[in-house]
């Protein structure tokens, strides 16, 4: 624990100096902030579907952002040789991506707490119930932990940032897509491919409606544990390379 715990603080510390973070952090509070205005909040609507319009456009957040996090964490350390002196020093696989992980994790919760005023605005204004809010925003954390362990296994395959980038950016795009293709296919495919999908089933049909099924709070956290896996085991394989 104490490996992790500083692996952790120097990774959150990266983030917290380096402006690395809080561009990525503007920029994403700035796009669904154009789109709930424009979207969310056009027309006269009861305050439940503005919320549910709000964590709609707001579900980028997580994805967007724990794509930009994460992909990075592991690729730049080899590309800058200073993952040499992580594997030679008393450090596990599994202490480098829980320390990283869980960074990664804590500043995407802050860059979520930074958008609450915009569902506090729906409530000072209407009628929704704080339970709607938080159940809301349980869904984006657990939606961003998933594709944050996504973006850590992509940047455990390559030391090449921009690789990286592009095979997580893949990986989340047809996990959020991949109801499309199970529509054109046959039972049992389809609801094997339907529970798999990262967003459409999981977030929209749940959370977003301030709804708390415990099979997607499962699906979350066992899809992140196992992207966690992929890239403590990728590590270990590419240790002995």
């Amino acid at each position: 624990m104490r490996a992790i715990s500083i692996i952790y603080r120097r990774e959150l510390g990266a983030y917290l100096r380096s402006p690395f973070g809080w561009v990525i952090a503007a920029i994403v509070l700035l796009v669904v902030g154009l789109l709930f205005q424009g979207y969310a909040m056009s027309g006269e609507m009861l305050s439940a579907i503005v919320l549910e319009r709000y964590f709609y456009v707001a579900s980028g957040i997580p994805l967007f952002a724990g794509v930009l996090l994460s992909f990075r964490l592991l690729s730049e350390e080899r590309q800058n040789h200073s993952m040499v002196l992580l594997n030679t020093s008393p450090v596990r696989d599994s202490h480098i991506v829980l320390g990283k992980f869980f960074a990664a994790l804590t500043f995407l919760a802050v860059i979520l707490v930074l958008s609450l005023y915009m569902p506090i605005l729906i409530k000072i204004n209407g009628r929704i119930t704080t339970a709607q809010v938080v159940v809301g925003y349980i869904g984006m954390l657990l939606l961003g932990a998933a594709t944050l362990a996504i973006g850590l296994f992509a940047s455990s395959l390559t030391r090449q940032q921009l690789i990286a980038a592009v095979v997580a950016a893949a990986m989340v795009l047809v996990m959020c897509f991949i109801h499309m293709l199970a529509s054109k296919v046959d039972p049992p495919v389809k609801d094997a491919l339907d529970q798999i999908d990262l967003w459409w089933l999981h977030f929209q049909y749940g959370f977003e409606r301030g709804v708390l099924h415990l099979k997607d709070v499962v699906y979350y956290l066992a899809a992140t544990y196992f992207f966690l896996l992929l890239s403590i085991k990728t590590l270990e394989a590419k240790r002995w390379q």
